[in-house]
């Protein structure tokens, strides 16, 4: 995937900066073409580019101080392609003792070093994925998450969005190389992006040959459950072929370098104080680190997807959890979900640092859809137990489309495309 020749503001651009005045050595961390470079290079006075310098990286093996030269703050592109850098920039920013010295972006997290320093103290890690519909331009920004944990209440101008809209932007996605281009051509790129990683990155990462044919058929498989609790075991008897059988090990083999790549991000579940003894249930919901990926591995275009509005409401919940990552960052936020033996669940819970929570439902619309998420919500809240977990900041039911408000029973009704930092 290509950038754009232009550059739109990013929500982590003023984290980026913030960061850089605090800390010698900060981390970027992404999926491929999520833009961190482009962001990266916003402030960065020098750079260097390991996955594309043959040049730099053969000086990079050969003494790494040689690459770390440079107007500062240096940036130093894939720093993983060469690891040893990060032991050499920690001992020049430890002779320097000044913040701001080197921006380090990478695509994939490498294997754990036993030489290679914690970097305690001296840097500092920020994760970066694709564009929220805010940052795409795609959004009103009429409702702030920041503000509903502050007690603002929800109030915006309508927001519309087809399901056709709705399923050209899935397939899509957020990467900023594909913002104008043709919906059609979009979905290429995730579908090339997908063979890339199959062919090459799994095994690039911890150089291991893992079987390109096997990580599709567990990228269809990730990409059919998106969204859900599907168990490592069903994840494993799919990707298993004529005459053979993927173990559970091998299948969390497999998962594990799909996390160091960050192609996959999964939601964990929260654990809540509860009034009743409902037990709950631990396992993470799946996701692509972009919804356009699980299209992509279903070669699933957006008249398909128009098609089949049980699986679209999937890829939308998929959507809206990206979103929330995204704005939730900035105020040290998380996204959970929550299920229990009771059948009870909630699509989304962001928690802060601080400990409030919001919890939230995510539906493709309908005023009877609207209903029973509000009363699912209003029942979930009513079982916890408010004295040790405190008591919602806000319970929302995020809309494919509507009017941003607040219901008689106290829940409020969020469109997608209003969602703000």
């Amino acid at each position: 995937m290509l950038m754009s020749m232009r550059y739109l503001p990013r929500i982590i651009d003023r984290e980026l900066s913030s960061r850089l005045r605090s800390s010698p050595i900060v981390v970027i961390e992404g999926a491929k073409a999520c833009g961190k470079t482009e962001t990266a290079l916003q402030m960065a006075k020098s750079s260097v580019r390991l996955d594309t310098d043959e040049e730099a990286r053969r000086a990079a093996a050969l003494d790494p101080k040689l690459v770390l030269s440079g107007e500062v703050p240096r940036l130093i592109d894939e720093w993983q392609v060469e690891p040893s850098i990060w032991n050499h920039a920690r001992r020049v920013v430890d002779t320097r003792r000044s913040p701001g010295q080197f921006i380090l972006t990478g695509s994939s997290a490498p294997a754990d070093d036993p030489v290679r320093h914690s970097g305690a103290g001296r840097f500092s890690f920020i994760r970066m994925r694709p564009m929220s519909l805010y940052e795409s331009g795609r959004s009103t920004g009429g409702v702030s998450l920041m503000a509903l944990f502050e007690g603002e209440g929800v109030r915006s101008a309508e927001a519309p969005l087809t399901v056709a809209e709705l399923a050209e932007l899935v397939a899509r996605g957020g990467w900023p190389a594909q913002l104008d281009a043709a919906v059609g051509d979009a979905a290429q790129a995730a579908s090339d992006y997908l063979a890339q990683t199959a062919h090459v990155d799994v095994s690039r990462v911890g150089g291991v040959r893992r079987d390109p044919v096997r990580v599709r058929r567990l990228f269809a498989s990730l990409a059919r459950n998106v969204a859900t609790e599907v168990a490592l075991s069903t994840l494993a008897d799919d990707s298993s072929g004529p005459g053979e059988k993927m173990s559970r090990q091998t299948a969390a083999e497999y998962l594990e370098v799909l996390n160091q790549l960050m192609v996959i991000e999964d939601q964990p579940a929260w654990s809540a104080h509860l009034r009743s003894k409902a037990t709950l249930r631990r396992a993470p919901k799946r996701h692509f680190v972009d919804p356009s990926l699980a299209a992509a591995a279903l070669s699933a275009l957006p008249a398909r997807l128009e098609s089949d509005l049980g699986y679209l409401g999937l890829l939308f919940e998929s959507l809206v959890v990206r979103d929330l990552r995204i704005l939730a960052q900035p105020i040290d936020g998380e996204v959970f979900h929550y299920r229990d033996d009771r059948g009870r669940e909630v699509d989304a819970v962001v928690q802060l640092a601080d400990g409030r929570w919001a919890a939230f439902e995510v539906k493709l619309g309908g005023t009877a859809a609207i209903n029973a998420a509000a009363s699912s919500l209003l029942r979930f809240a009513s079982d916890v137990d408010i004295i040790r977990s405190g008591a919602p900041a806000v319970l929302a039911v995020i809309t494919m489309s509507g009017y941003g408000y607040v219901r008689d029973d106290g829940v409020a009704v969020i469109p997608i495309r209003s969602l703000a930092p």
